[in-house]
């Protein structure tokens, strides 16, 4: 059975245990990375195709000879044509709960971070403030408590849940926007779940002192962070997120940085991936913009346990039973 991973160095620098994959697909090919003009040649001879962010459009799938399975080594599924891939009777399956702790961390990183101007005190000591004060202490940035501050949340699945759950903790007043996502039925699972309140987003917005993003990028979500939006938030707010890069329009959020219609932001997704050095939020430093490369997901255990979950997704579709099938 050839089975191929087209990108797999973006799962795995070198730290991590292959043992279950090899177990169940001795002989996978491991490409470091595929390049879109590779993509085609690479799967058509491929039962199983192991993918992380390789676009798989309809050229691809419609050309491929013996194709069964496809295993996104993430959530998301934007870059893979389900519609076409449900045709040519190819199951898709994602993995699920895996970088969850990794995620929550990232976010409320994020979050203490520009709270306490971590960035702003580290510079203003690397300038000798500290040496030069009169003072045992610096009170040049304003510092904030987490507790009674209300967080709003955009996506109320695993990931944002557990940053509620994690605010909670911390004694914040967690708040849920409306979901965006008309056809979405409240599910057994959820209604078993501890219930947040849900606000219209116009609502939440207007409340929040921290806005964490979870939600998925569909017509209805992109650039849902406008400059309407920014003005219509609270003057000490800060948005985080470790979505999807297109939830915000850049140059709205640089603008409302720029003229402190809110206090911060911390990204850990653009809408372009890697950026080109002229990307707007890439040149334009602030302070308390906050821009890392896609790690929130990145821990060593969440990584590992994605490779063991696409063994298990592979395993139970030879058993054909498959699991976390996304395109039925």
């Amino acid at each position: 059975m050839q089975t191929v991973f087209l990108d797999y160095k973006t799962v795995d620098p070198g730290d991590l245990d292959l043992s279950q994959l090899k177990k169940i697909t001795p002989d996978i090919v491991l490409y470091d990375n595929t390049r879109p003009s590779e993509a085609l040649e690479r799967i058509r001879d491929a039962v199983v195709v192991i993918n992380n962010k390789v676009r798989l459009g309809k050229q691809e799938l419609e050309n491929t000879h013996k194709t069964k399975l496809i295993c996104l080594t993430a959530t998301g599924t934007d870059n893979i044509d389900l519609e076409t891939a449900r045709q040519r009777g190819i199951t898709v399956c994602n993995i699920k709960n895996y970088c969850t702790n990794s995620v929550v961390q990232h976010v409320f990183l994020s979050i203490l971070s520009l709270q306490h101007h971590v960035n702003a005190y580290q510079q203003s000591l690397m300038k000798g403030a500290w040496e030069e004060s009169q003072q045992f202490t610096l009170l040049e940035h304003p510092i904030h408590e987490l507790s009674s501050k209300t967080i709003g949340i955009l996506g109320l699945g695993v990931l944002g849940r557990a940053v509620a759950s994690m605010a909670e903790a911390f004694g914040m007043n967690v708040q849920v926007s409306e979901s965006f996502n008309s056809e979405k039925q409240e599910s057994s699972c959820d209604k078993q779940q501890k219930p947040y309140p849900r606000v219209p987003f116009g609502t939440m917005i207007a409340q929040s002192d921290i806005i964490s993003l979870h939600c998925p990028l569909t017509d209805e979500t992109t650039k849902l962070f406008n400059k309407t939006v920014f003005q219509n938030m609270k003057r000490n707010a800060i948005i985080i997120n470790t979505a999807r890069g297109g939830l915000i329009d850049d140059h709205a959020l640089l603008h409302a940085i720029k003229n402190k219609l809110i206090a911060g932001a911390a990204l850990d997704v653009l809408d372009e991936e890697p950026p080109g050095a002229n990307h707007p939020l890439i040149q334009h430093k602030f302070p308390t913009l906050i821009i890392t490369p896609h790690i929130a997901w990145a821990a060593k255990e969440a990584r590992q346990r994605a490779l063991d979950r696409i063994a298990e997704n592979i395993a139970a579709f030879l058993n054909n039973k498959p699991i976390n099938v996304v395109n039925k």
